[in-house]
């Protein structure tokens, strides 16, 4: 993704979902992720990064397993978590960053 730093250095938060076609618990991540946008509007981005497509950014930000949600603000990954998510943990955290 060629806009990824420009995303991550913009003015609102930006909730990242690195993932992989072949991962099943990154297909199950996909409504997930969708709930989050959906709720979180345009108070925040939320990307896709595949991790296949785009290793340089993976390796940068130390992404070796998917699924792996992150949330970066004012240039800087603030918080991850690997693994399956709940949109309400992602919210939350996110919540949090935009007060």
């Amino acid at each position: 993704m060629k806009n990824f730093e420009s995303y991550i250095q913009g003015p609102l938060p930006v909730v990242v979902e690195f993932y992989a076609d072949w991962s099943d618990a990154c297909n199950r991540m996909q409504p997930v992720m969708e709930e989050v946008k959906e709720i979180a509007g345009s108070r925040a981005v939320t990307l896709r990064i595949d991790i296949d497509k785009n290793e340089n950014i993976a390796r940068q930000y130390g992404i070796y397993t998917v699924p792996d949600i992150a949330i970066f603000k004012d240039g800087s990954m603030i918080w991850h978590q690997n693994g399956i998510v709940a949109a309400h943990t992602i919210l939350d955290r996110l919540m949090l960053e935009m007060q």
